[in-house]
């Protein structure tokens, strides 16, 4: 043969053609004749089954030579029966399965060396790839390179595709390629990738470059059996220019739901232990409650049972004890994460009593299962503290959990606390001290940032254990917390770790732990019993300006200026999830008390919500002004969000529908307090009012709003729901300046 090897065109036509012709003897008789010195004579001259054997051993090495890989791959395929002794034929490095294996071992080198940004979405071809190149091996009739390649790749992808890897792993032969359900589904349909375009051409123009290095090979399988649908990033990626201009007219995010297989969804999360080493977004979460002490169960059944012979419920009320039995029915013991991998200190009678209350709230409380009722919102109700006085120098405010006591931090580095109802605030170690209804807390070095009550609540005996908030934790700009007794008034202990301000923290559900958030761009859990902090969360590219808890106490959430959300595994310290999509900074945080949804709130207005098992966003809320969304808050049952921000408003959403984000105007309500004294109250109806006149700059409001509350030049800095479903907000009176 003269001339150059035909291109890959001149391959495919002659192994058609050769497949359909004679017999494979005479295919290198009548087909592709060869010099006479490339074909030695056989070994001793013999005939039969053994020169046979031979001649296609040398046919296979000449094919594997001049790269006819169909050619060779059908005459393997005509020569299996004649295997069955157990010989086998030599091949080419470059055929059967180091073929695919130099392919694969490329691509997993490509991804380890490409830019981390380009990583999450990539990654994602390593599994199809797989398992196709692992089909197609069978499939050609190279059984023990199949089994080989199948065995040295499948421990990197068992953790997150382990039911799929043992239904491939029972197809070794061709026939089983129709037995298989699995096999057939894989090789019956083409499988779904996402990709927005800059990776997209990335790997393309690097397949190009390594044609035949085994980017041949890959881009053949790209081709064949996947469907690569592209996204231009520049259009629709929420942090570019045009997504921005284009907000409100419709969801932004990225198809990822169809992805794979149609009616086989391997990307749900598979992988339900604690591994480091796991693909973020396919880690399993353990979202259910935390699991009770029984003893603690056992005695707060006994404490219910002498509630109910105290007080009696009404007629067509559960009693306490059967509210609780129903709770404990109604938690999934599958999803609940395990106490040994958050431990608490030992239960005390306090934790007792506050169980009781918090059964007491949850049977008598304002119930808001419904978000909205005849076409209308709920009637939520707002309570708002107002702060006259203060000269602009409230940086945060906090309510304890039994209504008693509101503490505000200052930008002079100290602390004020009041006592809600006037009453007076006692010490346990001050004599002859004049009465007063606040106190001040001095100690930081700078402004204070963020300040947070321990858990408590209301108590239900007042002549048992106290259940009212016993610390108060601060966080400021001297780098420093600190954890303040409320029975002495007095510091207990100053936390140091960070290497600068403070910018937020939140106790943990059940208290004894903490996390705050830093401008050193990492989170930390620390514990009121050890002065170190006990982990530290590293990954933000920038401040971590907001941070939360979730209610079983497994995970935390961080918030930052990289505009990102990040999900950690509390005593592990990995990210679990990353979550993409507000175009401003991430100012407020808010698990819902089922724990399956996340709120993140940003300063350019948005509230975006996450599901947090499939790790998907679920939608956005749109209405706040710009200026920044500073607290939220859901209510019991998970169905109602209020968020309070820098323009001046509470806002109510419906958390459940599914509702397209549009511009629909929201009625407006309004809620002030004017008074005398530094702290005044005055209630507020839930039920929108139509003619208060709208703000001009809101424009753009999603449906999900269902209410407003509107502050007469107060910002708001704080917002929550109580257990009783009735929402508190509190912020200052900052009249504009006169011109």
């Amino acid at each position: 043969m003269s001339g150059p090897p035909p291109g890959p065109g001149a391959q495919g036509s002659r192994a058609m053609s050769v497949g359909n012709g004679p017999p494979s003897a005479g295919i290198v008789q009548t087909t592709m004749p060869m010099p006479q010195s490339s074909v030695p004579p056989p070994v001793g001259g013999s005939s039969g089954p053994q020169s046979q054997q031979n001649l296609n051993q040398i046919v296979l090495e000449y094919l594997s030579k001049k790269g006819y890989v169909r050619t060779e791959a059908m005459l393997r395929k005509e020569s299996e029966p004649a295997l069955a002794n157990g010989s086998l034929l030599t091949q080419s490095a470059d055929q059967g399965g180091p073929k695919y294996t130099k392919a694969y071992d490329l691509l997993r080198k490509y991804l380890d060396d490409i830019l981390d940004l380009y990583k999450p979405e990539l990654r994602k071809l390593l599994w199809p790839i797989f398992v196709y190149s692992y089909l197609d091996l069978v499939r050609e009739y190279f059984t023990k390179d199949a089994e080989t390649f199948f065995n040295t790749y499948r421990s990197y992808l068992e953790r997150d595709h382990e039911d799929d890897i043992k239904s491939l792993g029972a197809v070794k032969l061709p026939p089983h390629l129709n037995d298989s359900p699995m096999a057939k589904l894989y090789m019956e349909n083409k499988y779904r990738v996402t990709l927005t375009m800059m990776p997209f051409y990335n790997l393309i123009q690097f397949l190009e470059s390594k044609m035949f290095d085994g980017g041949q090979i890959l881009m053949d399988i790209i081709r064949d059996h996947l469907n690569i649908v592209t996204v231009d990033r520049t259009a629709t990626a929420e942090k570019s220019i045009a997504a921005i201009l284009a907000s409100g007219q419709g969801d932004d995010e990225l198809p990822a739901e169809d992805e794979g297989i149609p009616g086989h969804n391997p990307g749900h999360p598979m992988t339900s232990r604690h591994d480091p080493e796991a693909e973020a977004s396919r880690i399993r979460l353990a979202l259910g409650p935390y699991p009770q002490d029984q003893d603690l169960q056992d005695d707060v059944r006994a404490a219910l049972q002498d509630e109910d012979a105290k007080n009696a419920p009404r007629p067509g009320q559960s009693s306490l004890l059967e509210e609780y039995e129903q709770r404990i029915k109604r938690e999934p013991t599958d999803d609940a994460p395990s106490r040994d991998m958050v431990p608490l200190p030992p239960s005390l009678a306090r934790d007792v009593s506050m169980e009781v209350q918090k059964v007491v709230e949850h049977r008598d409380r304002y119930r808001l299962d419904s978000t909205r009722t005849g076409g209308t919102g709920v009637g939520v109700s707002v309570t708002m503290y107002t702060f006259h006085n203060t000269y602009d120098s409230i940086n945060c405010i906090d309510f304890s959990g039994d209504n008693k006591l509101v503490a505000a931090g200052m930008a002079e580095s100290y602390i004020r606390v009041w006592s809600m109802d006037g009453s007076e605030l006692t010490s346990s170690v001050e004599e002859n001290t004049q009465p007063s209804s606040s106190r001040r807390l001095v100690g930081h070095s700078g402004p204070v940032y963020a300040v947070a009550f321990s858990p408590s609540t209301v108590n239900p005996d007042p002549n048992g254990p106290p259940t009212n908030s016993q610390f108060l934790l601060s966080a400021s700009e001297d780098k420093t917390i600190r954890l303040w007794s409320l029975d002495m008034w007095t510091c207990l202990v100053a936390y140091r770790g960070h290497d600068n301000p403070i910018w937020d923290l939140q106790w943990g559900p059940f208290g004894h732990y903490f996390l705050t958030g830093s401008n050193d761009r990492t989170a930390r859990l620390w514990s009121t019993d050890h002065i170190e902090p006990l982990r530290i969360y590293v990954a933000h590219d920038a401040d971590v300006d907001c941070v939360a808890f979730h209610p079983n106490n497994l995970y935390v959430f961080t918030g930052s200026s990289d505009r990102t959300v990040r999900v950690w595994h509390t005593s592990g310290g990995n990210c679990l999830r990353l979550f993409t999509g507000h175009t401003g900074h991430v100012t407020a945080l808010a698990c819902s008390p089922d724990g399956k949804t996340l709120a993140s709130a940003d300063d350019v207005g948005n509230i975006i919500l996450w599901n947090l098992e499939m790790g998907r966003r679920k939608k956005r809320m749109r209405g706040h002004g710009k200026g920044g969304i500073w607290s939220l808050s859901w209510s019991v049952e998970s169905t109602v969000l209020v968020s309070a921000g820098a323009d001046q408003t509470v806002r109510v959403w419906d958390a459940i529908s599914e509702t397209n984000e549009s511009s629909s105007k929201a009625a407006d309500g309004a809620s002030a307090a004017k008074a005398d004294g530094a702290l005044t109250t005055k209630g507020a109806s839930g039920a929108p009012v139509s003619n208060v006149k709208k703000a001009a700059k809101e424009t753009g409001v999603s449906a999900d709003q269902t209410a407003v509350f509107q502050t007469k030049d107060s910002p708001v800095y704080k917002v929550v729901f109580t257990r009783m479903n009735l929402v508190l907000a509190g912020g200052a009176y900052l009249p504009k300046p006169s011109r």
